[in-house]
């Protein structure tokens, strides 16, 4: 039987800043376009891949579902960034996204395109404005959330930076309006000044607004329960149960968190962590031990057949420019909270991996030298997923990498065989395989430029563990798969 794992796409993909939705009977992802080792975000044209909603082992790669030609900007802003899509009260298809840096005054604008399917061909239809027909430019336009409120479609997007201890200053207003491209009187329109997380409705041509924005969140969060977890990007708004839960990303830059209220544009009350990039806050993990490298998180919650996900990414390479989408089943308690949930390598299978067969590394959920960085670090040696030779591998394992793969189905004798070969140096060593706490494999390592199979002895073993395997010895080696069995 197929299996599912993360990341849930082909390995060669990279879909961040996932948004799902079902429509009909499938669930769609609409997401950025990273490009592989690329050198900026969101480098693509858009994609989209789609399931049944009863199977979420069963991807189907849908196509470009819009071309970045199309965008009348892009020559002068050669970036895609996060796109979101709406079911018009019309029974069409709305796609929206931010574009065109340094657009006459601004510095993004709202772009719209549709179609009449999901994942048909979207056509360019113009830009969100106001109701005189000028663009739309209030606020950071960027990261678009969209929803369809009983036919009242809602608007969410804004950015905010850091600047808690300096937001009124002038070095503040300056950086706003040289960040933003506003002028002074945008920054400090009405006292908030033009970033944070705003929602405003759209007329039913799905482009002209009906009224002036209103922010969602607090500006000033200390002292709010919103203190630690201030939005910064990534606006996503769901309905459940009459109440409103905006999902979004925060200054730590790796968590997607939650807010709840019972009115679509106020008295939001900070919820919690759905998720870290690095597992960070689970169980009261710390920043400094981290299971993975960290960087931006992006994406969404959505309700698939009777069950909740939470649609994230990852990052590869030493950079934040080449990500990928993940996702994890969560739950929503009786009281509405949604307890964070961790990383894994079976989000969307519905259970543990079969302890049986090949496997490639890079399905990793935890890849750690015991001090991985936040951000890029390309200047750095350390543990890393990549790609090489349409190959793709976990490169530059030193002493001490721990690798875990959550969660497998462990049913009697067990071996492990693992694929590496020589990084850099001349390693000698061995692996060390464990099913949660057991050691199960001990798999020797000797210097080989090539990569080569090796394997450990049986062990017998029972029940549903984590696979971790960790090095131990000197030089840097690269791991490409690993086998249950000979």
């Amino acid at each position: 039987m197929k299996q599912a794992f993360n990341p849930y796409m082909p390995l060669n993909e990279y879909v961040p800043d996932g948004e799902p939705h079902v429509f009909g009977d499938r669930v769609y992802v609409y997401g950025s376009h990273d490009k592989e080792n690329g050198e900026a975000f969101c480098m693509l044209d858009y994609v989209t891949y789609s399931a049944p909603i009863d199977n979420l082992r069963d991807w189907r790669y849908e196509g470009v579902i819009y071309r970045a030609k199309n965008e009348p900007n892009y020559e002068r802003f050669p970036y895609m960034f996060a796109p979101d899509v709406i079911k018009g009260n019309d029974g069409r298809y709305y796609l929206y996204y931010s574009s065109a840096y340094h657009y006459p005054d601004c510095s993004y604008v709202m772009s719209v395109a549709v179609c009449d399917t999901p994942c048909g061909e979207f056509e360019f239809l113009g830009y969100v404005k106001n109701p005189d027909g000028s663009i739309f430019t209030d606020g950071v336009i960027f990261d678009p959330g969209l929803l369809n409120d009983d036919g009242v479609i809602r608007l969410y997007y804004g950015m905010q930076w850091n600047f808690e201890e300096i937001m009124d200053t002038e070095s503040a207003i300056l950086t706003q309006m040289n960040m933003f491209h506003k002028t002074r009187e945008q920054v400090i329109n009405d006292g908030n000044g033009v970033m944070g997380a705003f929602m405003v409705e759209l007329c039913d041509d799905m482009l002209t607004v009906k009224s002036k924005p209103k922010r969602i969140l607090p500006r000033h969060v200390k002292g709010t329960d919103f203190e630690g977890h201030a939005f910064f990007e990534a606006s996503s708004m769901k309905k459940i149960d009459n109440k409103y839960y905006f999902i979004y990303s925060t200054f730590n830059n790796h968590e997607l968190c939650y807010a709840t209220s019972n009115y679509p544009d106020k008295d939001f009350k900070y919820g919690g962590v759905i998720i870290s990039n690095g597992d960070i806050g689970l169980n009261g993990r710390l920043p400094e031990d981290k299971l993975m490298r960290t960087g931006n998180n992006h994406g969404s919650i959505e309700k698939i057949n009777g069950e909740w996900y939470i649609f994230y990414h990852r990052h590869t390479t030493k950079t934040e420019l080449s990500r990928q989408g993940c996702a994890e089943k969560i739950t929503i308690l009786p009281d509405g909270s949604i307890p964070q949930v961790e990383m894994t390598s079976c989000g969307l299978n519905g259970g543990p991996l079969e302890a049986k067969g090949t496997y490639p590394s890079v399905i990793c959920c935890n890849l750690t030298n015991g001090h991985m960085p936040q951000g890029q670090c390309v200047d750095k040696i350390l543990p890393h997923i990549i790609c090489k030779n349409d190959e793709r591998f976990i490169s530059e394992i030193e002493d001490g990498t721990l690798i875990g793969y959550k969660y497998f189905d462990f049913d009697g004798s067990t071996q492990i065989s693992v694929k590496y070969r020589t990084c850099m140096g001349a390693p000698r060593g061995k692996i060390l395989a464990f099913a949660g706490e057991n050691l199960i494999g001990e798999i020797e390592i000797t210097d080989t430029p090539a990569w080569k199979i090796v394997k450990s002895g049986k062990k017998e073993i029972n029940g549903t563990y984590p696979l971790y395997l960790r090095y131990e010895g000197n030089g840097y080696i690269d791991i490409i798969e690993f086998r249950f069995g000979e």
